[in-house]
């Protein structure tokens, strides 16, 4: 018989344990790490069973229609992403992955990554030597000109790139919010509520008419919006061949959100951690400057800078921009052994996973030279998940990551100025992250 699922301590009447996550997510989830397989949390009224075992994280995430992207929480998360890719039930998912696989071929790989180096060059090339930066915000808007530079291929109108990007910043303070405040309180017309209401109704309609004015034009283009309009799924019915244009609007929602806020938050991390520590900084520059010379770097390149992809990974462990995510049982089920009954929510957190002591060795320590001999384990390392609903996007995620690491710090060494809080929204974010940057010698 399986002994009790413990609960994690902290609740509150009528809150449950909302106040840590939202106060200081990061801190709960630890006090976690030693509970058991399976922990007890309540959000709000909404009981969840957290899973903290690597196996069963597995075996939830590959049973995805037993598992699936149902319940209050996946519905609340669609205020991001609609019903696109990140968003939809299991019922529609296998048709939207083959829509949407085209755009992700490893053959256009490299027309994205010209466009992550392009947009990184354009913005480490507009700091100064000892100039204080406010790093979310250049890296927001460095990410953000290179994904909808992917997405649509000809620039936009620089103030609807504007208003997406403040719109998805309103999305992204207030969703985890909205998830975690229990119902009506989500929907009283405070200001907060209502600029989020503001703000997830004008992101959905402007990625709409860009998408419906796209389809209206005779030729499209090669990027990623004319590929999502193109593609058809010979395995559905005539009606359901290609992407409804809801269905595009809503996979560019998915594909914005990930291509900026996400890519944003890895590379902060990243930087984070290199300014304070120097010597793996110094070795990646010598790196840099022994492949590339003082070269752009090109996605050709990443093989043999092993020391930056290194980087890339260990700041995703230490902090993975998706750091909770949750499914909903549709039937009963049965986890290490109980009974979990149908329609339960189920978490598992990505960041807790990454910090467990019996899974990496002294798991705080920012150790980049770990990979060195060993590639991540898909049952003990997942930033983008795993099985059929892992992240479609890896590979060019890691690329823009990595090759905008390359060119930021080619140019440029990165000292700490200010101190830095992790902000757990939708994605893990570095709050108040202020670097100053020195110009690489040879390259002012």
């Amino acid at each position: 018989m399986s002994s009790p699922v413990p609960t994690a301590p902290g609740a509150l009447p009528g809150l449950g344990h909302a106040l840590p996550l939202l106060r200081d997510p990061l801190r709960f989830l630890r006090g976690l790490a030693g509970s058991g397989p399976l922990v007890r949390v309540r959000i709000g009224p909404l009981p969840v069973l957290l899973v903290c075992e690597p196996a069963l994280i597995r075996q939830l995430l590959l049973d995805d229609r037993t598992f699936d992207k149902v319940g209050p929480i996946a519905e609340r998360s669609k205020d991001l992403v609609g019903e696109g890719l990140a968003g939809c039930p299991h019922q529609l998912h296998r048709r939207q992955r083959r829509l949407c696989q085209p755009s992700f071929h490893p053959h256009r790989l490299p027309d994205y990554a010209a466009q992550f180096g392009a947009s990184a060059e354009r913005t480490a090339s507009s700091w100064r030597d000892g100039q204080l930066l406010d790093v979310p915000a250049e890296l927001l808007t460095m990410t953000m000109r290179s994904t909808l530079t992917a997405i649509f291929a000809t620039t936009l109108p620089e103030a609807t790139g504007r208003q997406l990007l403040a719109d998805l910043a309103v999305l992204l303070d207030g969703s985890f919010r909205q998830i975690l405040t229990p119902p009506p309180l989500d929907r009283l017309p405070i200001p907060a509520n209502r600029r989020y209401r503001l703000a997830t109704e004008r992101f959905e309609r402007t990625l709409g008419e860009l998408a419906v004015r796209r389809r209206a034009e005779p030729n499209g283009g090669g990027d990623l919006l004319s590929s999502l309009i193109d593609a058809l799924d010979p395995d559905s019915g005539t009606a359901e061949r290609a992407l409804s244009d809801a269905e595009v609007t809503d996979q560019l929602r998915t594909f914005f959100v990930a291509g900026t806020e996400t890519t944003a938050a890895t590379l902060g991390w990243t930087l984070h951690l290199l300014a304070r520590h120097s010597e793996v900084q110094r070795r990646l520059r010598a790196e840099l400057a022994r492949v590339l010379g003082g070269a752009a770097p090109t996605l050709a390149d990443l093989p043999a800078l092993p020391l930056t992809r290194h980087t890339v990974t260990e700041a995703l462990r230490l902090y993975p921009p998706a750091w909770m995510l949750t499914r909903d049982t549709t039937g009963p089920a049965e986890l290490g052994g109980h009974r979990v009954p149908a329609g339960h929510t189920v978490a598992w957190s990505p960041y807790l996973l990454h910090h467990r002591a019996d899974l990496y060795p002294d798991p705080e320590r920012f150790d980049p030279d770990r990979w060195r001999d060993t590639k991540p384990d898909r049952t003990a390392y997942l930033p983008f998940g795993s099985g059929p609903r892992k992240c479609i996007g890896e590979q060019f995620a890691l690329a823009q990551a990595a090759l905008s690491l390359a060119v930021i710090a080619g140019r440029w060494q990165v000292e700490p100025a200010a101190a830095v809080r992790p902000a757990a929204r939708s994605t893990l974010t570095p709050r108040g992250l202020r670097l100053r940057v020195r110009a690489v010698t040879g390259r002012q």
